[in-house]
């Protein structure tokens, strides 16, 4: 790695604490639901929202990458991200929040699918899966502190600017505006897939979306829309389960969001070292067993320290699927990595499909329905198991 390359991964690393602030969608989502006197399936709408323009936006980013580079595009897409978090300083009405989610979606597929390929950059060579785990580590600090600066902001004495549990967005504001100058400010070698100079924009689209045949390439971008799915469920189920089985209120809930926040961050540090010294494989397999267990204690769990062991343990074994799903995939096509790159983020799109189909579901039987949804999620997870590492 280059002398420059190295002075760069300080600004990416803060660019993935900036790609955190879309977490914040959870804890969120719970307090205008509380705020708004909403029922689950629309309080589900906005994490919903927020991910479905990863299915819009995400290839095309791969595209645009490929013409303007990536640097530029993760500056962009950390323009549309302060957009977003500035809107909410001004209200909370349902309008507003759902242009501020959207915006928030919008940035953040733009992010995730330039900064992962960034990284690929900067870190020429091997080890790129360690270190898209210690990127996930950086961007879970940013998710874990989301829900104890609303706690702070609802419960302060001393009304936090006004804003209420709303003091979250200027606060993350700041940092993004610091991560936004460190890039631009930053200069590196910058590599950019080859592209033919008599494809369109349009021939570039098709050729995107024909890698989808390859089975790797397919079975990771479903991959990612499970691991996703059960990511943001966990992030807005988690509460609900506290506060229906054990009675508490959202505020003395809302730790656990944090506690799955804290694991997950604890997952990525941890990781980013076993995957140095470990088989993907073997760590991949260990990861899915942890949330399969949790799985069972979050559907059977009536008591305070087995929801919150549970809530643990998918936190940490799901913190490091993405980074290992998204380099096999990576790696399979190395020509093709913005292209790649463009349909991994757009799997995230299964951040808009658990929580819809897991809002339907708690209203209808409970908590422990939506359980059930993201336990489909973990069952892909085991089949994929053979395709890593190969």
């Amino acid at each position: 790695m280059s002398k420059s390359n190295k002075m760069a991964l300080i600004p990416v690393m803060l660019c993935f604490f900036a790609m955190g602030f879309v977490d914040l969608v959870g804890i969120a989502s719970n307090y205008v639901k509380a705020d708004l006197n909403l029922n689950d399936t629309t309080a589900n709408l906005f994490p919903s929202l927020v991910f479905f323009w990863f299915l819009i936006f995400s290839v095309p980013t791969g595209v645009l990458m490929n013409r303007i580079g990536r640097k530029k595009t993760v500056l962009l897409s950390l323009v549309v991200t302060l957009l977003s978090l500035l809107l909410p300083i001004f209200g909370e009405s349902f309008g507003v929040m759902l242009v501020s989610f959207s915006l928030l979606g919008i940035g953040n597929a733009l992010m995730q699918t330039s900064l992962n390929p960034l990284v690929s950059t900067v870190i020429k060579g091997g080890n790129l899966a360690s270190t898209l785990t210690f990127g996930q580590f950086i961007k879970a600090i940013a998710s874990f502190m989301a829900p104890y600066i609303a706690m702070w902001g609802a419960t302060a004495t001393i009304p936090a600017f006004g804003l209420g549990w709303r003091v979250l967005f200027p606060i993350y504001m700041v940092i993004g505006i610091v991560a936004t100058l460190l890039l631009s400010a930053t200069g590196f070698e910058e590599e950019r897939d080859a592209v033919p100079a008599h494809v369109s924009v349009g021939g570039e689209y098709v050729a995107c979306f024909r890698l989808l045949a390859k089975p790797i390439v397919l079975l990771s971008f479903l991959g990612i829309m499970c691991h996703v799915g059960i990511d943001v469920g966990t992030n807005t189920t988690a509460p609900k389960l506290l506060i229906e089985r054990l009675g508490m209120t959202l505020t003395e809930a809302g730790f656990a969001t944090s506690l799955y926040f804290i694991f997950r961050t604890l997952g990525c540090l941890t990781g980013s070292f076993f995957l140095r010294v470990m088989r993907n494989r073997t760590f991949f397999v260990i990861s899915i067993a942890m949330m399969a267990l949790s799985m069972v204690g979050m559907y059977f769990g009536q008591s305070e320290l087995t929801l919150y062991v549970a809530i643990a343990l998918v936190g940490y074994g799901n913190s490091n699927v993405f980074s290992i799903v998204l380099s096999e995939a990576l790696q399979a096509v190395p020509e093709k990595k913005n292209e790649v790159s463009g349909l991994m983020i757009m799997g995230l799109f299964g951040g808009t499909i658990f929580p819809l189909i897991m809002g339907a579901t708690s209203d209808a039987v409970g908590q422990g329905g939506a359980v059930i949804v993201m336990a489909v999620g973990v069952v892909y997870l085991f089949s994929y198991i053979k395709r890593v590492g190969r």
